[in-house]
């Protein structure tokens, strides 16, 4: 039985000074600051994550990640880990007696 190696994806993005890359869901996603300097932000987190040259950011949680160039920058976006698709939420029965605390009621 042969195990095949696990693919990772990754590109390099140049950022002009004050541009702004963004990631749509930054889970399992890897940012790594090649040259220059770049500020992290995540949507929700009061975190303020500063990268410079060698330095790397892995993203866990499902959430937009943006990347801001406070130098001329150029970075690496990989896939850091494998992320699991967040579970919807169960499809809550509808029921008129769900109306009584709204005020109202079924006719």
């Amino acid at each position: 039985m042969s195990t095949r190696p696990a693919t990772s994806s990754r590109f390099h993005v140049s950022l002009p000074t004050r541009t702004v890359f963004a990631v749509p869901d930054g889970a399992g996603v890897g940012i790594e600051c090649r040259s220059g300097t770049v500020w992290v932000t995540l949507d929700r987190d009061p975190r303020d994550i500063v990268l410079e040259a060698g330095d790397r950011f892995d993203g866990t949680e499902h959430r937009r990640i943006l990347v801001s160039a406070l130098t001329s920058s150029c970075i690496t976006v990989s896939d850091a880990q494998p992320a699991a698709m967040p579970l919807a939420r169960p499809a809550r029965a509808w029921s008129p007696w769900r109306l009584r605390p709204h005020g109202l009621s079924p006719a």
